[in-house]
């Protein structure tokens, strides 16, 4: 199929709805690098590259729709962050963002340790050599079978998220005849400005131990009291997707507060602190993350200062950055199926892939960016909803955002910021093949993770 500009088609209404929108970009040719990989941008027939290779190339060889992930952008962002934080204190990658073996040996050469939160999680770790001391295992309802093979691979720390799971994990970890080091994860009452179901501090919700009540005191201690334990430090996590770093400040406050209750009663000081991740990205060009060596600075001297207040040793720092390391590292490319223009609406993008692949809109109402791929087009802008091929009204990719008015079947459009949650969260819904996981870098191209064929829906169906 031509991949060539096409003949003008449905310009937007005179008249635009009401909505959540930016107004149309001055170009909308122009790729703000604050949402897309570093090395993406275009070539001179106007196609987006990623990597040096243009987009079309890449569909040619591999189909779409397709995760694009620029390694190179990937290895920057982890480095980034490992030289922000520096010897003193930890960066556990959260691979429940997005987690291959490609990305774990990554990862490793980067000097970065791994957080996994199931089974499977640790099992690709383990697989791709990730060292068992730099791993961490979370979960809210870890089973004994994940907690013994945790306890056995000799894994750096595990979460304890309850009252029974300090019990499960002190007895296994003793009948194996050892002592597991852990961290007690805590809620600290902070409401992260977020969605409500990736808001994680306030007491409300399935994840951790409350502060309030004096919960989270009595798991310290209990678990001290057990041989089977080496509490090694507090874990607290606010939320997802955050740029105010003033929830951290309380967070911190808070959690501080309880170290000094530990060593008052206890005579104990824990050396580590873990402050969880869930630093926001560029989605759009209307949010403004931080860069990593602003937070990590903002990070240490909050709980310097917080420590010394307290008259405590400070702990080593521990963070969890997932999206913000590979979130703007990929982007999706989908061809365009079908352009509807409805009179005073919008038009609405039919795409071939969908909420299959990107649940985050039906899920938490997220907004992303989107930009014609295949060519450039002068095209007067028109507002689109850009939606996915399933039976759901709610298959929605990009909400309302502008793309050019001659737009038309064949052409391919990228959704930049999809390398967190997106691949992780797919789905097989009305029976959709997963797309690869293709990584670019210096003018190469691998797959990382193998488009899934109908074969592979069949192998599983044993009725």
């Amino acid at each position: 199929m031509s991949r060539s500009a096409h003949p003008a088609g449905p310009r937007h209404a005179d008249v635009l709805p009401e909505g959540h929108y930016s107004a149309p970009a001055d170009d909308l040719n122009v790729l703000d690098p604050k949402v897309w990989a570093r090395t993406v941008g275009r070539d001179a027939d106007g196609v987006v590259t990623v990597g040096g290779i243009p987009v079309t190339q890449l569909a040619e060889e591999y189909g779409t729709p397709a995760y694009l992930l620029d390694e190179a952008d990937f290895r920057e962002r982890a480095r980034a962050w490992r030289t922000a934080f520096g010897d003193d204190a930890d960066v556990f990658y959260a691979g429940k963002a997005f987690l291959s073996r490609a990305v774990v040996r990554w990862l490793d050469e980067e000097g970065l340790n791994l957080d996994v939160c199931s089974g499977g999680e640790l099992a690709t770790a383990l697989s791709a050599g990730m060292p068992a001391e730099r791993i961490a295992f979370h979960g809210n309802n870890k089973s004994p079978e994940e907690i013994e093979r945790a306890v056995r691979a000799g894994v750096g720390r595990i979460v304890l998220d309850s009252f029974q799971e300090i019990v499960r994990v002190a007895h296994i970890a003793q009948s194996l005849g050892g002592r597991q080091r852990v961290q007690i994860r805590i809620t600290v009452g902070v409401e992260a400005h977020t969605h409500e179901f990736i808001a994680t501090a306030h007491e409300d919700q399935k994840f951790g131990i409350p502060l309030a009540g004096g919960q989270a005191a009595e798991a310290v201690r209990r678990a001290l009291q057990l041989d089977g334990l080496e509490v090694i430090g507090i874990h607290s996590h606010i939320g997802s997707q955050i740029f105010d770093m003033s929830g951290f400040e309380v967070a911190a406050h808070r959690v501080v507060g309880l170290l000094k209750d530990i060593r008052d009663e206890h005579g104990v000081e824990l050396p580590e602190v873990d402050l969880g991740g869930g630093l926001g990205i560029a989605y759009t060009s209307d949010d403004d993350p931080r860069e990593p060596h602003e937070i990590a600075k903002a990070l240490t001297e909050i709980v310097t200062r917080e420590c010394e207040a307290a008259r405590l040793a400070t702990p080593r720092i521990s963070v969890e950055p997932g999206r913000a390391i590979v979130g703007p590292t990929a982007f999706t490319l989908y061809e365009v199926g079908t352009v509807k223009p409805l009179d005073g609406l919008r038009t609405y993008v039919s795409v071939d892939g969908g909420m299959s692949d990107n649940i985050r809109t039906a899920l938490y109402d997220a907004e992303y960016s989107v930009a014609l791929a295949s060519r450039t087009s002068d095209a007067e802008p028109m507002l689109v909803r850009v939606v996915g091929k399933h039976c759901e009204s709610g298959d929605i990719v990009v909400k309302d955002a502008f793309l050019p008015g001659d737009l038309a079947p064949g052409d391919l459009i990228a959704v930049p910021a999809t390398g967190a949650y997106c691949r992780s969260m797919a789905s097989n819904y009305n029976h959709a093949l997963r797309p690869p996981v293709v990584a670019v870098r210096d003018g190469a191209a691998r797959v990382l993770v193998r488009r899934e064929t109908e074969e592979d829906l069949l192998r599983l169906d044993v009725g």
